[in-house]
């Protein structure tokens, strides 16, 4: 039997090397990882935080069959579905800033060189340190009024239905935390590119 000519393989699906090359070049880009220690450590606890999306549908569902299956709605379904997706939402941040996964519009990033790139990573991760500084100030204040009565003593706010759970207080007080890891990464990011030189940058963007 006679061997396979160059079109017969290609038939047999065994493309050609330049073929695979462009078809990974085509693939799209996997998200950055993550710069270093800590945000290693966020990203890996983000993963579990994730797991409460499903939480929420699992009770959802549980709810629907209760409600038109057997005419037996329940009362704590709908709270607890919105503060597990409000928790999730708040710590989606620390992990989006954690993966370089944030939206950003590069149009004047991509059209500098090495140098000012640094300078603009500078200057963002300065912006960044400054914003998260304000709004975990701002979120202290709100939980603070969420945890304390008009007296100053421990109470929690709750939500004010028939189950009444201090939700309210759970979410603020997580929000308070997302935006204080949030200022911890931008104060990491910052001191790190304080620190890189231009020719990392090159490196970073060419890969």
């Amino acid at each position: 039997m006679s061997s396979p000519l160059p079109d017969d393989r290609l038939a047999l699906g065994d493309e050609p090397a330049a073929t695979r090359e462009t078809a990974v070049a085509s693939e799209p880009e996997t998200a950055s990882e993550a710069r270093g220690a800590f945000d290693r450590g966020v990203v890996l606890a983000a993963r579990g935080a994730a797991w409460l999306v499903f939480i929420a549908m699992a009770i959802s569902v549980y709810e629907v069959i209760m409600r038109y299956g057997f005419d037996s709605p329940t009362s704590w379904v709908h709270e607890s579905v919105v503060m597990l997706v409000a928790v999730g939402f708040a710590l989606g941040g620390p992990a989006a800033l954690a993966s370089d996964r944030h939206i950003r519009v590069k149009v004047l990033y991509d059209a500098v060189g090495p140098r000012f790139r640094l300078w603009l990573d500078r200057f963002n991760d300065l912006v960044t340190f400054g914003f998260c500084l304000g709004m975990t100030y701002a979120a202290y204040t709100m939980f603070w009024a969420a945890s304390h009565n008009p007296l100053g003593e421990w109470q929690l706010e709750r939500s004010g239905t028939s189950w009444n759970p201090p939700f309210p207080a759970l979410v603020k007080g997580v929000i308070l935390l997302a935006l204080a890891i949030m200022c911890i990464q931008a104060l990491l990011h910052l001191s790190r590119s304080l620190r890189r030189r231009p020719d990392t940058v090159s490196k970073e963007t060419a890969s």
